[in-house]
């Protein structure tokens, strides 16, 4: 397993570089909660790190005004998959902020997953629900939102089966939109198949139509639990500051594989 980075890189004057977190936005104000907890938790490991949140979308503050004041920062996607807000939209919205400030620094980080310490998350919120990590007796549903790139699902469903080595009675992945199967489907299709339990785990980071729709459609499908999202898990935390470190480092390390 991965472990989180110890130290703060410091910019040249001394002070750590500030850390940008970027989410997609959402009109649920608990997805904007969710983020500020989660940031919250980065803010507590690391007192003296400068910590800002900005939104792509459906809230404040935009990538533009997060960075307003600023001469150099870490600007990392809170984002499980690379897919098109990574790829496209949060390029897109740093190079508009650069052509008008063309002296600012940006050290642009990966997304958070995949990664190890995200699985261990995983299991820490099935837990939660009453389901232990790996039981033989139960099977998982992985369940992201999905993206119209099938290369962000292939990621998820690697995800699952590498997760399934845990000896659960099988693991297997899920989409709430955009690609197939759906998470509902993919429950009806385990208990068919023989599986004495089905239990889902949303890749998720935050609340919303998804994660609620993911929740009442599963347990109508015959789920017996539905863990809560990602959201502001001590190993989210810490993966966020090792994508610091690796931003600000200079290097763009290769993704952990689970």
């Amino acid at each position: 397993m991965s472990r989180p980075a110890t130290g703060v890189r410091r910019g040249p004057a001394g002070p750590p570089v500030p850390l940008v977190a970027v989410a997609h936005g959402s009109r649920d104000p608990r997805a904007a909660a969710t983020v500020e907890e989660l940031l919250e938790a980065v803010r507590r490991a690391r007192p003296d790190l400068p910590v800002r949140s900005a939104y792509l979308d459906h809230a404040p503050v935009t990538l533009a005004g997060a960075l307003s004041g600023l001469a150099e920062a870490a600007v990392l996607p809170l984002l499980l998959t690379e897919a098109y807000h990574s790829r496209v939209d949060i390029p897109g919205a740093l190079a508009e902020v650069t052509a008008r400030r063309p002296r600012l620094r940006v050290h642009r980080g990966s997304t958070l997953g995949p990664h190890p310490l995200l699985t261990a998350a995983l299991e820490r919120r099935l837990a939660e629900a009453g389901v232990a990590a790996g039981d033989p007796e139960t099977a998982v549903v992985l369940v992201s939102a999905g993206s119209s790139d099938p290369r962000a699902n292939a990621t998820v469903a690697r995800i699952a089966r590498l997760w399934a080595r845990r000896g659960w009675w099988s693991a297997t992945a899920a989409y709430a939109s955009a690609a197939a199967p759906a998470p509902e489907e993919e429950v009806r299709r385990l208990l068919a198949a023989g599986a004495p339990r089905v239990a889902v785990a949303p890749y998720l980071l935050a609340p919303g139509l998804f994660a609620d729709r993911v929740r009442t459609s599963t347990l109508a499908a015959g789920a017996c639990a539905v863990a809560d999202v990602l959201g502001a898990a001590p190993e989210v935390a810490a993966v966020l500051l090792e994508r610091y470190e690796q931003a600000v480092q200079g290097m763009r390390a290769p993704a952990a594989t689970a």
